[in-house]
Order: C-alpha cells, then sequence, then structure tokens
C-alpha cells in the first residue's frame, strides 16, 4: 500500500475513535451509535464522506452517500441497489472471468519470451488465440484469454480475474494493490476479485489451469496426501494457514478443491483428487472450505470454487472433456449418486461457488449435453435437489472451446442456453462482445443476468472488498512461507507417506533402517533433459545411516520412483495405461538395480499405478514398499529411519495388474471390484 494510502487510513480512523468516544458520552441516545463498529477503510483515489460521525467511500464519485456505499446496509440492500446502476455492458463484463497478467508475464503466449523479471505493473498486450488451447482445433470466433490489464477493467468492465502467474510474494501483493486501485477509480468503484488455482502442493503435473505447483508459499503434500494422512484437524490448520498466506497478498478466491471422486485409475486428474473413496472426499472438502472460508465468507476469508460437478472421475477411458474424446461420462456401475457426496458435504460447508466440468452423463436420467448448459443438472439437480445457493462458475472456455453436445449451436445461443441453465460467471474469455451481443438479442435474459451479477456482488460485499481490497505488503512478505507454516507443512508430508509392506530382512523387519546400514539411495523420475536418476547424499549428516555413491558399496537400496503420465494437456486420445513401463519407468534399469541388493521401494502415486512389472509380492529382493503423494527427501528418510512413524493410508486402491485397471468400471471405486483387483487396499498401510 503505497504511503500516502496508509496515513489516510490511519488519520482518519484516529479522528473516527475521538469522534465517536466524544459521541457516546454526550449523548444519551447513543446506543445505535454504539452498536456500529467503523470498518477499516482502504482507498486510494475516491474521497471519504463524513455522516452521522461514520466515515463511507464515494465509490461512484458523485458527492452522495449511496446504498451500496453505506457499509450499514445489508448485503442484500447493497447489492441491489448497486444492480441498478450498472449498465448492460458493466454486467456483461461482470458475469466474466479470465486471466490476467503481471508486467513481463507472457503466460499462455508461445513465442514469447522475456528475461526480465514479472514486475508488479500491468500486461496491456491482449492475448488473442485463434486456435483452441486444448483441442488444438480452428475456434469458430477468436477466443481473447486476457485482455490488456487497463483495458479489461475500463472498457470490458471485468472485476474477475485468474491469477497464474508464480512470482514473489512482494510482487503479488503490490501489483494486487495496483489491480484495485484501477477498479476504485473506475466509474462505479467495484473492486477485483482474484482468484488462483493451487499453490500450496508439491505436483507433478504443474500445469497452467491445474495447480501452479512450487511457489513462494508453504509447501504441503498433494491432495491425495491429505486423504493419506487421515487428520481433519491437521487438514483444516493447512487449510486456514494458506488462507492467511492467499489473503495477505490480496487472493481473494481460489479455482480448488476438486470434489471428484478417482474411480477412474488412468485419468490423468487424479492428482487433484481426495481418492476413491466418497465419504473420505467428503470429509477432506468439509475441513479444505471451513479453513479457507470459515463458518460464513468474510473480510477474512478465501472464497472457493469446489469442482467439477457432478464429479468428473467417472471418464470414458480415463480421458478428459477437455478434449472431444474425452467428453463422455460414463456410469456403467450406477453409481452416479456416489459422485454427489463430496459436493452435498461442500454446499454444507457453506462453499461460495461450484463449477460444473466439460463432460456430458451417458446412461443417465440427464440430458447428454456439457453440464454447463444442463439445465436439469445444475438448475434441478443442484440448485433444486441439493440446495446450493452460491455461483455456479463456468469451467475455462465451454461456450467457443467444449461446447460439448451443443456444438451446433451459435455462440450467442450457446451463451443463452448456459445462462437458462443456470451459470452465473464465464471462465475463459476477457471480451464481453458475444455476451453483450446474446443479451441484446434475447433482452428476455436480462432477469437471470442480474440474478447471476447478484450473486456475484453478494460474495464479494461479503468478503469485505468494497470497504477494503488493499493489503500490507511488507506483512505479506513476514506470512507468506513462513517457517512456522512450513513446520507443520513438514509433518503432513510425513503423516502423509504409507508403509505398505515391511517384510523380514536379517531375521527382523527391514524398516526402520538399523543405525549406520551402509544405504545407497537413488530417486527416479523421468525429465525432458538429463538421466532420470539422481543420488542422495547427507552431507549435513541428519541421519544416522550411512549413505553411499553405489549399489554395489550398498548393504540396502532406497529406490523412490516418480512415475510421470502424459501432461493433461499434452493428450492425443491415444489410450492411457497406468502400468509403470508406459509412465516413464525404465522396468529393465530398475529390475536390474533392484536385483543387486535387497531393496525398499517408494513409490509416488499421483494415480493408481500398476507397479506388478517391478512388484507383486513376496519379491525376494524388495523388503519394503512405501506410497508418498508428494512429500520430500527428507520426510521420506525420517520415514525410513524411524524418526517418524509412518501412520497414513491409502486413499485409493491400485490394480494389481494394467488388465485389472483397464477393466475397472469408471464410476465404481477399486475397493468395490472385488478381492482379485487390487494389490494395495483402499484404507491399508502400516506403522512400525
Amino acid at each position: 500500500m503505497k504511503k500516502g494510502s496508509k496515513i489516510q487510513i490511519v488519520t482518519f480512523l484516529l479522528a473516527t475513535l475521538i469522534f465517536c468516544l466524544t459521541f457516546s458520552c454526550g449523548n444519551k441516545n447513543s446506543e445505535n451509535s454504539k452498536s456500529i463498529e467503523q470498518p477499516l477503510l482502504g482507498y486510494r483515489t475516491v474521497n471519504l464522506l463524513p455522516i452521522d460521525g461514520f466515515n463511507f467511500k464515494d465509490l461512484n464519485k458523485n458527492g452522495e452517500l449511496d446504498p451500496y456505499e453505506d457499509w450499514r446496509r445489508s448485503v442484500d440492500e447493497r447489492s441491489k441497489d448497486l444492480i441498478t446502476r450498472m449498465s448492460l455492458e458493466e454486467k456483461a463484463g461482470f458475469m466474466l472471468i479470465s486471466s490476467t497478467r503481471l508486467g513481463n508475464d507472457w503466460s499462455f503466449q508461445r513465442g514469447k519470451t522475456t528475461t526480465e523479471p514479472i514486475n508488479s505493473g500491468f500486461n496491456e498486450e491482449d492475448l488473442v488465440m485463434d486456435i483452441n488451447m486444448f483441442t488444438r482445433k480452428t475456434l469458430p470466433y477468436p477466443n481473447m484469454s486476457a485482455a490488456g490489464t487497463t483495458k479489461a477493467v475500463t472498457q470490458f468492465h471485468e472485476r474477475h480475474f485468474i491469477l497464474r502467474a508464480n512470482p514473489s510474494a512482494r510482487i503479488l501483493a503490490e501489483w494486487a494493490n495496483n489491480l484495485q486501485d484501477l477498479c476504485e477509480s473506475d466509474g462505479l468503484g467495484i473492486p477485483a476479485i482474484i482468484t488462483s488455482n493451487p499453490r500450496n502442493h508439491i505436483t507433478i503435473d504443474a500445469s497452467l489451469g491445474l495447480s501452479v505447483g512450487k511457489t513462494v508459499f508453504s509447501t504441503w503434500p498433494g491432495e491425495l496426501g491429505f486423504a493419506a494422512m487421515r487428520d481433519p484437524e491437521l487438514t483444516r490448520e493447512f487449510a486456514d494457514k494458506a488462507r492467511q498466506e492467499w489473503l495477505s497478498v490480496g487472493i481473494r478466491k481460489g479455482y480448488m478443491y476438486m470434489a471428484d471422486l478417482s474411480t477412474e485409475p488412468r485419468w490423468q486428474r487424479v492428482e487433484g483428487t481426495f481418492g476413491e473413496n466418497a465419504e473420505l472426499a467428503a470429509s477432506m472438502i468439509r475441513e479444505i472450505v471451513l479453513g479457507f472460508q470459515g463458518e460464513t465468507l468474510s473480510a477474512t476469508s478465501i472464497a472457493l470454487t469446489t469442482k467439477h460437478f457432478p464429479g468428473g472421475g467417472a471418464t470414458e477411458g480415463g480421458q478428459d472433456p477437455h478434449f472431444d474424446w474425452g467428453k463422455r461420462e460414463i456410469f456403467p456401475g450406477g453409481m452416479f449418486e456416489n459422485n454427489l457426496i463430496p459436493f452435498r458435504a461442500a454446499i454444507k460447508a457453506g462453499t461460495s461457488a461450484i463449477m460444473p466440468y466439460y463432460s456430458y452423463p451417458v446412461g443417465t436420467k440427464y440430458p447428454e449435453i456439457a453440464y454447463a448448459y444442463n439445465s436439469e443438472v445444475l438448475q434441478g439437480l443442484l440448485r433444486t435437489e441439493l440446495g446450493f445457493e452460491g455461483i455456479i462458475n463456468s469451467d475455462t472456455g465451454p461456450i467457443d472451446m467444449m461446447p460439448w453436445g451443443v456444438e451446433e449451436l451459435s455462440l450467442t445461443d450457446r451463451y443463452k442456453k448456459a445462462i437458462e441453465a443456470g451459470v452465473n460467471i464465464f471462465s475463459g474469455t476477457a471480451d464481453p462482445t458475444k455476451l453483450i451481443e446474446t443479451l441484446t438479442l434475447y433482452p428476455e435474459l436480462m432477469p437471470l443476468v442480474d440474478n447471476s451479477v447478484y450473486r456475484l456482488l453478494k460474495e464479494k460485499f461479503l468478503l469485505g472488498l468494497f470497504e477494503n481490497p488493499y493489503v500490507d505488503v511488507e506483512a505479506a512478505e513476514k506470512i507468506v512461507g513462513n517457517p512456522e507454516f512450513q513446520d507443520r507443512a513438514n509433518l503432513a508430508m510425513r503423516k502423509s507417506i504409507v508403509l505398505l509392506r515391511n517384510e523380514n530382512h536379517n531375521a527382523a523387519p527391514m524398516l526402520p533402517l538399523q543405525e549406520n546400514t551402509k544405504v545407497y539411495f537413488e530417486s527416479y523420475m523421468e525429465i525432458s533433459e538429463g538421466k532420470p536418476n539422481n543420488v542422495f547424499n547427507d552431507e549435513n549428516k541428519k541421519w544416522d545411516i550411512d549413505f553411499v555413491n553405489s549399489p554395489e558399496e550398498a548393504e540396502v537400496i532406497v529406490l523412490w520412483i516418480v512415475p510421470k503420465s502424459k501432461s493433461l494437456f499434452a493428450s492425443d486420445g491415444s489410450p492411457l495405461y497406468v502400468s509403470l513401463s508406459k509412465n516413464g519407468v525404465d522396468i529393465n534399469y530398475v529390475n536390474k538395480l533392484i536385483s543387486k541388493k535387497p531393496t525398499v521401494v517408494a513409490i509416488n502415486f499421483t494415480n493408481p499405478w500398476s507397479i506388478d512389472e517391478i512388484y507383486s509380492g513376496g519379491e525376494s529382493n524388495i523388503s519394503g514398499v512405501l506410497a508418498t503423494f508428494g512429500t520430500t527427501n527428507d520426510a521420506l528418510l525420517d520415514v525410513l529411519t524411524g524418526k517418524f512413524n509412518p501412520g497414513g493410508k491409502m486413499p485409493f486402491s491400485t490394480p494389481i495388474s494394467e488388465e485389472a485397471a483397464q477393466n475397472q468400471k469408471s464410476d465404481v471405486p477399486g475397493y468395490m471390484e472385488g478381492p482379485d483387483y487390487p494389490l494395495f487396499k483402499f484404507d491399508e498401510g502400516l506403522s512400525y
């Protein structure tokens, strides 16, 4: 925040405090004033209106206190008043959420590179594409996925933005303040909501639109790791600590978390789920929502968008509906209702928004059109049956990129159908031209538009953004990634590790490793350049075992395998597999290494891998097997050496073979596929 802004805030608060104290002491009829507390007002360009001993922001610069500017009024009153002041064009822009870019941020822009670091300024260049970024097919109409920032705010009237960049906490906070300053200076002074995908997890497929990956924020295990912990209290604590970090830099909404179930083992988005069990996923979602949002939305909340309704895990062949070859969601086991359990928990916990997925249901009572257009699903199921009253936020691009089931409709008719189905805000384009054209062509949609704008404004008012959207840059630097938060994250990483097998070695269990054991510790992950294997050496002598540089010197080999499936956005429709050899692991190399000495194998599971090419139980040289879900060398070694007693449980079953995975019903959890299906069972896990 600028120095002048801080002085303004402090000065008016002191004046207000003195006035209120004087007013209360000198007026016997001051009970009303006593019950009203002046909120902190953050402002940069607008004037304050002193009225009845309180201060208010003159957001529309007309010198009068209008109902939406009066923080004493209810959110309902303020929202309804502001709607009457917004033009059709402003409402259309308000119903869009698009990517936004910082200075020197060239996200999504192929061929555009710079050696200059990202800064807290604005990227004023429009990002327009003629090709669908997912399917790589020609678009019917150019897509402006990001507009120049000033243009987006002042010409397109956007106030919802997705942050993709990954800079420092200071840059984020400074940029957020700059964006809010721009919004405050324009028109009605409506503040922005800055949204992001997850920023606090170790993620293998850290792609734009999925997860930001490694950041300056505290680093925790992957979502599957939280499910493996079976620790609701620590899960809630994570969400609360992440909330504080996000709040400090001005990110006020999360496109997260996934309530989908990982019932199709080949699906490329399993890594972002909480596993295959609906009740477990529901308990995780509940703690996450309450930790980020609190019991109700407030000025200290991060609003969440739970996704992807009504559950996107039952994909056909594991293919994802970002692509036309994955648009069908099938339910051969008849378990559509099972997918709703985590969403019921999210709604009960108060999730601010829900995002429908691109796919369409096959073989159910619902029409075979994408969920964003599916009135029976959004209105009949989500609104009426489940009682959801929050925001329905489309996923990125259902109008022009993934219009499954309504491909024959024009863009304006797609907008019309989606609005009628219940979508309140559209993700993926910054340009409101086609939406404005739709509303002009179909004026009967305006009551639905006003309803959408009402829901969106209500969220902003509840988050306190109209009173103070600004953040303290220095405080952000201290809060984000602080050691206390990371200490708790480190505990979670250890708790997320699952011990699956611990056979005898020299007449005693292999693990924990005995003191002074000579250990060759190698991690194996396919990378684009260089060797996939990395040998670990304990230079700081943290553990009481002796690390050696070759298998030949070792008494025990520890091999940590990190399989890598094809990235979601590299999908080409070819068949998907869960065997190690199909996911970046050189089986010949691994088996040769294992054959040299007694071995402990750890597998990082981003999908329920089939590991029968190296282990199916009873192999003489593999005496220990562990599962990780996004963790660190230190955490794994603490478990291996007994510094930390493992207690994690599997969040899903793993198939005994590739054949078992290929034959699994896409909507049926592995633990319901029969006793011959799993190698490792759901909820399995040992301790010392």
